[in-house]
């Protein structure tokens, strides 16, 4: 079976969600399916990471976008465009050629697109669209945008924002298939499209085998530890939020501990926080995500907006390190407080909670234990490929019959 996979980003090195989604799905279907994988990417330098994806791909091609997403052009056209910012930021009209050229030239039985900011560079065509929703855009924004108190920057995003959920509603709609992380997400979208039976949930997953090959290393200072890329505004707030409402509550009852602040690309923002406190260190891209897990007592996740499984709670269970999270952070896990993690949401109750699990070796040995077995039942790659491809095939049968069914 043929796809082609259209992405916003090259699915390698493994610094974003989406990039670590796809890689693993890729390595884990690469045995059944003849894939190729047409990418954006910001960087000439990140052509060097083309030979990792062909061992897993048929063809990888890649497309050029804006290194800075506040370009003058980026800017202009989407002042006179009915497309917002984050489908103009990443429009490349080769692409649009190219995914054109691509079907005329070869037979596809699926197209694959991550995100429906994608979905605008695939033609009218017959082929069978999964579109894959890694979260629900337009709720992230909105959360973003209440928070603006500048009225004119505040209007201004608002109406982007109408525009956002104008087509990522429309691209719900119009494609064949459409893949959710999470029940929760699944049920959000039914809700407003009506068509249950197009909405399926594959969600993220982690190589539990290889964080297992990490011996956890502590330091001598309790260390909580806050990963996350900053590319994604609700990893931004959970930092601002974790700084400057949890942080000060837990280092005045526990002075001698280590804030661990590490994700892809930090803002000028957060590299304040560090010029402040010598007590908290900011880690911008790390090579080995298992070290920053391993290294430390606790992850604290407080999520307030945005949709979609959050990898950094799969990740550091399966690295065995004990969890403090908001509700939203692990909404549609089916993790439980105090077996795999504790839930709180308010500043006070995660501090506090925070506070009690760094002072109790026996709760963090008991989250871990917990953690670990969790992801190993229902998150490991290998189960989650395994759901991808029953969809894949289900499609293609189905695309048969239809195809039968009209020239009978």
């Amino acid at each position: 079976m043929k796809i082609l996979m259209l992405t916003p980003y090259l699915p390698y090195p493994l610094l974003s969600g989406g990039q670590i989604r796809t890689y693993n799905l890729l390595k884990k279907l690469a045995t059944k399916y003849d894939v190729t994988l047409f990418a954006l990417i910001k960087e000439e330098s990140e052509r060097q990471y083309i030979p990792e994806l062909e061992k897993y791909c048929a063809k990888v091609r890649v497309f050029k976008r804006s290194q800075k997403p506040f370009t003058l052009r980026n800017i202009f056209y989407t002042a006179f465009s009915s497309f917002p910012f984050l489908v103009i930021r990443n429009h490349v009209p080769q692409t649009i050629w190219a995914v054109e050229e691509e079907l005329r030239a070869e037979h596809y039985d699926l197209i694959h697109a991550e995100t429906f900011y994608m979905m605008p560079n695939i033609p009218r065509t017959e082929i069978p669209i999964i579109l894959v929703e890694q979260t629900i855009e337009y709720l992230g924004y909105e959360s973003y945008a209440d928070k603006v108190t500048f009225w004119p920057l505040r209007q201004i995003l608002k109406l982007d924002i109408a525009k956002i959920r104008k087509w990522e509603e429309y691209y719900w709609r119009s494609c064949t298939k459409l893949i959710t992380m999470s029940q929760e997400d699944k049920d959000f979208i039914d809700s407003i499209i009506h068509e249950p039976r197009k909405i399926q949930v594959v969600s993220n997953g982690v190589d539990v085998k290889w964080f297992a090959e990490k011996e956890r290393k502590l330091p001598k200072n309790l260390t909580i530890l806050s990963v996350g890329t900053f590319n994604w505004l609700p990893n931004v707030e959970a930092v601002k939020f974790l700084v400057e409402n949890i942080w000060p509550i837990v280092k005045k009852k526990i002075p001698s501990v280590k804030l661990w602040i590490v994700g892809n690309a930090p803002t000028p923002e957060v590299f304040e926080y560090q010029k402040k406190d010598t007590s908290i260190t900011i880690t911008g891209g790390i090579p080995d995500i298992r070290d920053a897990f391993c290294g430390a007592h606790v992850l604290v996740a407080p999520v307030f907006s945005g949709k979609g499984t959050r990898y950094k709670i799969l990740e550091a269970m399966a690295a065995g390190t004990p969890i403090v999270a908001s509700e939203l952070a692990v909404e549609g896990l089916g993790v439980e407080h105090g077996i795999q993690v504790l839930i709180g949401n308010s500043a006070e109750e995660l501090a506090h909670l925070t506070i009690q699990l760094l002072k109790d070796p026996e709760l963090q040995k008991k989250l871990a234990k917990n953690g670990k077995e969790f992801v190993q039942t229902r998150y490991d790659w290998d189960y989650i490929a395994q759901k991808l491809d029953h969809i894949y095939l289900n499609m293609a049968s189905q695309a048969q019959r239809d195809s039968s069914s009209v020239l009978s």
